[in-house]
């Protein structure tokens, strides 16, 4: 540790506050918050044993530090997610592509008020609805307001001199304040319609509308009654989509979340009244290695910390990390009690339950847009050569990742990416066969051998015999790839290199990938490469590493699975597949069968009377 950090940590304060971590080059790494500033950021520097492996890598690029000292916990929350969401530290869980989320704002301090799209919340006495996950939902947002309330579009100065109005007015999109076909008033209950139906409250809309139609043809204006019967039954439609949600007529928004790899996602039903009324999923990254309890933390103080309008009610999946001080601070915010729930059953629950497959299936379908869009893929792939200056652009590259449990059922996966996209069809399983226990690096090993092993015997064979067709006798032992990535440290690399020698594929390009903080080693460099944060090439990497971790854990589910439901028939000599089934179909389990007497076993079809008696033995 330099004198330097020896000084700051003696001059720390025992009181709440922020503390904001640097490395050498001046950029913000990690951003925290703490009861006490004195003993949370001396934690850092104690031994290193204790620490966990992403607090390690962090304290290994501490250059400097800096504190924010505030008057409670609850406030340094509140501190902790605006510093996050302004510098977005690589070790923090943090909102992606949060450069500002889009608000809707309605200039309410404006005499005639428009509404318009804003990412930036100012103390202007405008109303502001959101945030909204992107600028293509809120945009929905602000063309269906447009088709079911007549508010102005334009940015003209209203004076209620115009000679004609716009094409709007004629199409009912407004009702033309700038040639005074309105009046002040009418005008204002518009906005008043946009402001209570943004809020949730469409009920309330069409009970104000329906006053106005009854009203309209109460004095023989049978013309604004149809135009507001027509406005009615849009809105009426819109509402009809927005499915019942809950019995219980309440404002809550219902957060599930779902996690791959570094990656995250949180889906928020808006529930106001009996009806969800909207949608919106947010995607987070740097959750890796943090439980449930912190990623919810992180974003309801990041997601709340610039939202206008807070709910009563959050309902979440698991505890969040500093509920209380999080009760404590929205409540505050909000005006009135605010509280998060965690429901077990019910309703609530199932909403609950329904968020988190919206998250799970948004979060396939963002993977799916980056692999689709050829630019970043190419991109990718060339910052990858240049990063690990590779021969050439790795077009073909397959990832091998191991899975066990304590040594038991070892399996191993291999996994294609073919110009940055996944080939399903050339993906790989192995049931490890040589290794006994857990041996990550024999098990990778003999995995490779296999892989290669029948190209290498395939060109042994091709040139003693002087084949012309060894090209085409190659290709059925799978195309060789540009690169291979082995899961693991510099262990692992060095077993994969042995094998790759051993085999005469040297020439290969190999890396190992270590799991927690995306640093790839090399041959010959003790020092890990470390992708650029945020690039195209530590994405694809990223995908390739989750996508066989993912192929890996779900075969070794399927090779447990089986293992696990072995009979205790599958140990009897001479009781093989079709016997054992005959058994469990006639008495239903093993339990039946011991307590069954040797002659009612002795009658199944396929027994003889001693074999039936080996049975009884047995069990």
């Amino acid at each position: 540790m330099s004198e330097k950090l020896r000084k700051q940590l003696a001059a720390l304060p025992a009181r709440p506050g922020v503390y904001i971590m640097r490395n050498a080059a001046g950029e913000v790494i990690y951003v925290g918050k703490a009861a006490r500033l004195r003993d949370r950021v001396r934690s850092y520097f104690g031994s290193p044993h204790g620490l966990e492996p992403k607090t390690r890598a962090l304290r290994e690029q501490i250059d400097d530090f800096e504190y924010i000292v505030v008057s409670s916990p609850a406030e340094a929350l509140l501190l902790e997610a605006a510093l996050i969401k302004r510098h977005q530290p690589f070790f923090n869980i943090r909102l992606k592509d949060d450069k500002r989320y889009p608000y809707l704002k309605i200039d309410v301090q404006n005499p005639w008020p428009r509404v318009s799209i804003t990412r930036r919340i100012e103390n202007d006495g405008a109303r502001y609805f959101g945030p909204y996950a992107s600028a293509g939902s809120v945009r929905a947002t602000l063309d269906l307001t447009k088709k079911l309330f007549p508010w102005r579009s334009c940015t003209k100065e209203i004076t209620g001199r115009d000679p004609r109005p716009c094409l709007d007015y004629y199409i009912k999109r407004c009702i033309a304040p700038c040639t005074a076909y309105c009046t002040k008033e009418e005008y204002d209950e518009v906005i008043q319609q946009v402001i209570l139906f943004l809020e949730g409250k469409a009920d309330d809309v069409l009970r104000r509308l329906r006053k106005q139609m009854d009203d309209a043809a109460e004095r023989l204006e049978f013309e604004r009654a149809a135009q507001l019967r027509d406005q009615i039954r849009a809105i009426e439609r819109t509402v009809e989509r927005q499915h019942v949600a809950t019995t219980r007529n309440e404002d809550a928004d219902i957060f599930g979340l779902a996690r791959d790899g570094d990656d995250a996602c949180v889906q928020v039903f808006f529930i106001r009244g009996t009806q969800m009324i909207g949608r919106d999923s947010f995607m987070l990254a740097g959750v890796r290695d943090e439980p449930d309890a912190t990623v919810l933390s992180n974003f309801l103080l990041q997601y709340y910390e610039g939202a206008q309008y807070i709910p009563r009610l959050v309902a979440v999946p698991a505890q969040p990390e500093d509920r209380e001080s999080i009760e404590e601070l929205l409540t505050g915010k909000r005006g009135s009690r605010f509280e998060i729930r965690i429901p077990a059953r019910g309703e609530k629950r199932r909403l609950v339950d329904l968020a988190a497959e919206n998250a799970r299936e948004a979060l396939a379908v963002a993977r799916v847009r980056w692999l689709a869009d050829s630019s970043k893929t190419e991109l990718a792939l060339e910052q990858l050569r240049e990063e690990l200056s590779l021969p050439e652009i790795p077009r073909r590259i397959e990832c091998y990742d191991n899975s066990n449990i304590q040594g038991t059922s070892p399996v191993s996966s291999m996994v294609v990416f073919i110009d940055g996209r996944p080939a399903p069809n050339q993906y790989r399983r192995f049931r490890v066969k040589t290794v006994q226990g857990a041996n990550d690096f024999a098990t990778m090993q003999e995995v490779l051998r296999r892989r290669f092993g029948r190209h290498a015997r395939t060109a042994e064979t091709a040139a003693a015999d002087n084949t012309p067709g060894a090209d085409a006798a190659s290709a059925d032992a799978w195309d060789l790839p540009d690169l291979v990535i082995v899961d693991g440290g510099k262990g692992q690399l060095s077993a994969a290199l042995e094998v790759m020698h051993e085999l005469g594929v040297h020439h290969i390009p190999v890396v190992g990938l270590a799991k927690r903080h995306e640093e790839i080693f090399v041959p010959d460099d003790d020092e890990p490469i470390v992708l650029p944060r945020g690039s195209e090439a530590l994405f694809l990497v990223q995908r390739i590493r989750d996508e066989a971790h993912r192929f890996a854990i779900t075969f070794h589910r399927q090779v447990r699975g089986k293992s696990s439901i072995q009979s205790a028939l599958d140990t009897i000599p001479g009781i093989g597949p079709k016997r054992k089934k005959a058994l469990l179909k006639k008495f239903g389990s093993v339990k039946a069968i011991r307590e069954a007497d040797v002659d009612e076993i002795a009658a199944t079809v396929g027994f003889t009377r001693a074999l039936a008696e080996r049975v009884k033995a047995q069990l």
